[in-house]
């Protein structure tokens, strides 16, 4: 009998997937399923496709379980996230019915072209976005990273730095004016990169 609880830390349940726990893995599924798809479907704009990414995401942990090793899994969901998002928008951009959208993303990186061309663009807007980050006050820099790069939601960095929601709100929308701003040429890639 299965005594898996439904509260415990994404670690736990993680441990049990790998050791092909069923239960466990559906208690991951329903905790952040719903996240992913909405992740998505801000840049896709599309139901399915979204359903895709969620699906797509899960059944690769389940296909990977026994060789995955991840620390933070909520953090490599959404990572993963948005991978699949851009590999959609890559993929839309090929299509011959979407000429426009295949001009911001030739913006991009260039070309529709080959894994090390993308992970060249990517790892040159990543540098770009740090360098733009820097030049945001102490305070709202570190607000946005606890957003993006810790996935915490605006309740969370609120207690944590002990600040009113309003304000964490507030920082995240200059930091992402910001970004959009100085970024025009990448705003695709940004979106993608920082789950706008």
């Amino acid at each position: 009998m299965n005594t898996i609880d439904a509260n415990a830390a994404d670690a736990v349940l993680w441990l049990e997937v790998r050791q092909h726990d069923r239960r466990a893995y559906r208690i991951l599924f329903d905790r952040y399923g719903g996240a992913l798809y909405r992740s998505a479907f801000r840049l896709l704009q599309d139901r399915e496709a979204s359903e895709t990414v969620a699906h797509d995401i899960f059944l690769n942990l389940w296909l990977k379980r026994e060789t995955l090793e991840i620390r933070d899994f909520r953090s490599y969901i959404m990572t993963a996230a948005r991978y699949h998002v851009y590999k959609a928008l890559r993929a839309r951009a090929a299509s011959p019915e979407t000429a426009v959208e295949t001009e911001m993303m030739e913006g991009i990186s260039g070309s529709i072209g080959n894994g090390a061309e993308e992970k060249m663009a990517e790892l040159r807007v990543r540098e770009l976005i740090g360098r733009h980050m820097n030049d945001l006050p102490k305070r709202c820099r570190e607000i946005f990273l606890l957003s993006r790069e810790q996935h915490l939601t605006n309740q969370e960095i609120a207690e944590r730095l002990n600040i009113s929601r309003r304000s964490v709100e507030n920082q995240i929308t200059f930091a992402l004016r910001h970004l959009r701003m100085h970024m025009k040429e990448y705003s695709l890639l940004v979106a993608v990169l920082l789950d706008v």
